[in-house]
Parts: C-alpha cells; sequence; structure tokens
C-alpha cells in the first residue's frame, strides 16, 4: 500500500495515514473485504513507529470503516458504513470548517459548490460488491 505522508507536516502521521485509507475506500482502490497490511509492516514500509499505525488502524476501526480480526488483521468493512451521530456531527463540524475558510478567502459559493460535487463524484464508489 502506497502512502504520501508529509513528515513536514502539522498534521500527525496517524491522522495522514487515516485519512489516506479513507480516501483509498471511497475511490475503491481498498476494496472491500481487503486486507491492509499488518501495523508492524506498515510502520516498517512507511518508516514510523508501529503505534503510529496502531492508533490510525483503531481510529479507523472505530469510525467503521475497517474490523480487526486476531487472525485476519485489519480489513475494509462493507459499503455503505452505517451513519452514526458522532461521525455525522464530526463531518458536519469539518465541513462548517471548511465552509467558513472559503467565505474568508473569497470563494464564491458557486465554486464551492461545484468543487464539492466533483470531490464527491470522485469518491463516489460505484461497485460495492
Amino acid at each position: 500500500m502506497l502512502l504520501d505522508l508529509d513528515f513536514n507536516s502539522d498534521v500527525p502521521i496517524y491522522t495522514q495515514i487515516r485519512e489516506q485509507i479513507i480516501k483509498s475506500i471511497a475511490s475503491g482502490d481498498l476494496k472491500i473485504n481487503e486486507s491492509l497490511p499488518s501495523v508492524r509492516n506498515m510502520a516498517s514500509e512507511i518508516g514510523v513507529n508501529l503505534h503510529t499505525v496502531n492508533k490510525a488502524y483503531n481510529l479507523l476501526k472505530d469510525e467503521g470503516y475497517i474490523n480487526i480480526d486476531r487472525r485476519k488483521g485489519a480489513i475494509v468493512n462493507s459499503l455503505p458504513l452505517q451513519k452514526n451521530d458522532a461521525n455525522v456531527k464530526n463531518i458536519k463540524s469539518n465541513l462548517d470548517l471548511l465552509v467558513a475558510q472559503s467565505y474568508l478567502l473569497g470563494i464564491p459559493r458557486e465554486e464551492f459548490l461545484e468543487y464539492s460535487i466533483k470531490l464527491f463524484d470522485k469518491y463516489e464508489v460505484k461497485d460495492y460488491e
């Protein structure tokens, strides 16, 4: 699995790992029931501490993106995921911040919505099976 991490970013590495795995699932690059690399292999491959990868995997598990099985490891969950109040609240909060930033940067509403639609379509997984 190829991840593009920025070790100079203010965004923690575990957050970058989490976000890139979510994007890979949404784009279909990671398939349903596909196994992710073990924590040890992923950490070794990208040159980070085991706890960093473990934290990312546990967040993904808590959010419902993956299952972690002692024998099979981390596996991508079936789609669509079950919505829960905590995830929806988090998404609304993130979106609120993005809209505020866009507004302050002078991005017109139509441009923001057009870009949002393009991104949504980009990540639309066509085949859940």
